[in-house]
This record gives structure tokens, sequence and C-alpha cells, in this order.
């Protein structure tokens, strides 16, 4: 399993697909608590015919490092890796907290993007009464309890119990600083304004049940973009894990359009 030493960290991390695909490699980055296997259905699907790299951003997964401050200094470890594996363009998929790093890479490095795709994301956090609440709940709880409540609430009504219940326990692995230093850092996120620097074309994917960060707000969002492509699709806020497939069939469409990397 390779690894990658970062500014304190080990980033755990996979590196699939042919090195002399016609497009430019695919760069997945997951969300807050999450990890890598997030990605797994679009890893196996897209590594038959491209160069594919996802990771463990630093204190979630099988990665090590403490908690992050900032989603600056977690795109500053994504674009570490990617000099280190020499990749000079290529595509961000960013899931949640994920698209919020894919959107700060696409700022601050916009010679290297050639496409930008954000899943269940916004340029704006605005938390909902009912999440500021468990947040401010969570001193309070014992910490696997308050994880359940978020995981809970990040899936759509009717998805098996007992798949819930493993990403529940995945991401109560993560630790406890990370992920509440990273809850400020998230909540101090905002980029909004400045979106529409972003000449890139994007691809918008967001569930239409999801409540952790609601349609409402990914359209204030995908309204500052200047070349945008918006798809709902019947899930929560776990699109790449509950519709799979249709996320999957949806990037295919949008890298096979028009202008597509090369």
């Amino acid at each position: 399993m390779p690894q990658f030493a970062v500014d304190g960290a080990e980033l755990i991390y996979d590196d699939e697909g042919p090195r002399d695909a016609e497009g430019v490699p695919l760069v997945f980055i997951h969300g807050w608590t999450a990890n890598r296997h997030r990605w797994d259905h679009q890893m196996e699907h897209f590594s038959a015919g491209r160069r594919v790299i996802r990771l463990d951003l630093r204190g979630h997964g099988e990665s090590s490092g403490g908690a992050a401050r900032t989603v600056e200094e977690l795109a500053r470890d994504v674009m570490a890796l990617l000099d280190h594996l020499k990749v000079e363009r290529f595509i961000p998929v960013g899931h949640s907290m994920g698209g919020m790093i894919a959107q700060t890479i696409a700022l601050t490095h916009p010679e290297r993007v050639e496409r930008l795709v954000l899943v269940n994301s916004i340029s704006r956090m605005v938390y909902s009464r009912g999440r500021g609440l468990l947040m401010a709940a969570s001193a309070r709880v014992p910490f696997k309890l308050f994880i359940a409540a978020q995981i809970h609430r990040a899936f759509a009504p009717g998805y098996p119990r007992q798949e819930v219940r493993e990403y529940i326990r995945a991401s109560a692995a993560t630790p406890r600083e990370v992920v509440m230093t990273l809850y400020d850092a998230m909540r101090d996120f905002d980029v909004l304004d400045r979106v529409g620097e972003i000449r890139v074309p994007t691809l918008i994917v967001h569930g239409c049940h999801d409540i952790q960060l609601p349609v409402k707000q990914m359209l204030r969002m995908a309204t500052h973009y200047p070349d945008a492509v918006i798809r709902i699709i019947d899930a929560g806020h776990e699109l790449p894990v509950e519709k799979p497939k249709e996320l999957t069939a949806a990037l295919d469409r949008f890298l096979s359009g028009p202008q597509a990397g090369s």
C-alpha cells in the first residue's frame, strides 16, 4: 500500500490505471470523517481506461497526522502528493469537504486543473439549525453518539441500516480532535465570491435528499460558476455510496462531453 510523508503525516493513497491513457488523471477526494473507499465504485470503473488517484486525508482512514486547521492545509497535502507523483494536470473530484478542497485547488492552481467535479458540496458553509444544535451538543454527548447522529442524517430515508452502521463505525475511528477541528475549518470555509474565477468546465452533482448541505445551498453556489452542469440524483448526502452507478454515469457523460481533457 503506497504512502507519502508530508508535513508530519503519512498519507495512504491508491494510484491505479494506465499511465499512458488519453485523458488526464482523476483525483478523488473524500469528505469529513470518511476515507478513500467512498470512491470504490468509481475507482474500479475508471481505472480500466484512465489513471485514477485517491487518498485518505490526514487523520482519516489509514493516514496518520494531526488535525488540519484549514481546508487550505488539506489542499496543500493533496497538491504535495500530486507533485510527488509527477501529475501536472488533473481533474479533482471532491465529495462534501472534499469538494471544498477541490475548489481551493482550482483557485490556487488553475493552470493544473483540467475540469472540476463537485459532489454534494458547497462554496460557503451555512449550517442548518438542526446541524447547529448537533454541533452545540457535541461537547456534552459521547463522541460515538455524536458521529452516529451525523451519519444517520447523511443518508436518504430507506438506506439499509446495517450499511449505515458500518459507515458510523468507520467514521467513529476518526480521532475526535480531527473531527472537531475540521468542523471549525468547514464552518470558516467561504469561496462563494471567488468561484466565478474558476473557468474550467464544472460538474455539480447533488443528492435531492441532502439535509447536511441542502440543494438550495448548492444552487446558490452553482449560479456563480460560469461553466457548470448540474445533475440532481435521488440520494442523500452520501451520494458516492448511496447511488454509485448513477454518479459514475454522470461522470462518464461529463468526461466525454465537449472540451473533454486529453
